[in-house]
């Protein structure tokens, strides 16, 4: 299910960056054209291109939620990692015939002599 909802993501980002680039820009200089724009059916066109952009951003961001609710609940570890708990549990555990060396205690503050 996870590995679905990846491949259908990816799939509608693809599309939606292809409507993106399709639609034609409605500001700056194209915007004193827009006379043009309505002429045998090409404002049916960019609304449809507005609807599927929209269409295309909610499937992405509900094949997101879905993609997470449908993640493994425990991380995978890659072998790296698995190799780093090792070591650490190897230098964590005492090594045999060694002994623990003892702490020292710190020094008590010289006390100064009295005039």
């Amino acid at each position: 299910m996870y590995t679905l909802c990846i491949v259908l993501v990816l799939i509608a980002s693809v599309l939606m960056v292809l409507a993106v680039l399709v639609q034609n820009p409605k500001s700056g200089m194209a915007s004193n054209f827009g006379a043009s724009n309505q002429v045998m059916g090409v404002r049916q066109t960019t609304d449809f291109l507005e609807k599927l952009t929209w269409g295309l951003a909610v499937a992405i961001f509900v094949l997101s939620l879905l993609a997470t609710l449908a993640m493994d609940s425990k991380p995978a570890q890659s072998p790296v990692a698995a190799e780093a708990a090792e070591l650490v549990e190897e230098m964590a555990a005492p090594a045999e015939g060694v002994v623990p060396q003892a702490e020292v205690p710190a020094e008590a503050p010289a006390e100064t002599p009295a005039n």
